[in-house]
């Protein structure tokens, strides 16, 4: 019988999909300063190219605000793959972050759904867009 086992880092549970549209990664359990390390360098493990990512943070019930730390190196992880993500934020973990800075924008989603459609609608929109590229080159 398949199970996705969830990679245990010190009070945090991370567990990856990979879906059609996007590979999906979900933290659970607490963010702090022992863990947030680790937490960030498996993540990254998940950035493909081609493929972009949902980092699923809903279910983390504590976070530090150095979570800054882990949204953008993935941040950075993602831009040098060439692929966008998405982000679904817990209370605590809006609230890390805008203890950090307020005025920080991140690509927040509500859903692991609601980032599959955007990323639907985005790569929609880039095969609309093809043939337009192909005829003026």
């Amino acid at each position: 019988m398949y199970a996705n086992t969830p990679f245990d880092c010190d009070g945090a549970q991370i567990r990856a999909c990979s879906r059609q549209l996007a590979t999906v990664v979900t933290v659970t359990g607490d963010l702090d300063d022992a863990n947030l390390d680790r937490v960030s360098q498996y993540t990254k493990r998940f950035v493909l190219r081609e493929k972009p990512v949902v980092l699923d943070l809903g279910g983390v019930s504590s976070a530090t605000p150095q979570i800054i730390s882990l949204l953008c190196e993935l941040d950075d992880a993602c831009s040098a793959a060439g692929v966008d993500w998405s982000l679904i934020a817990s209370q605590s973990v809006t609230r890390a972050v805008r203890t950090f800075d307020d005025r920080l924008e991140l690509p927040t989603v509500a859903t692991v759904a609601d980032a599959l459609n955007q990323f639907a609608d985005a790569m929609m929109e880039r095969r609309r867009l093809l043939p337009l590229l192909t005829k003026s080159a």
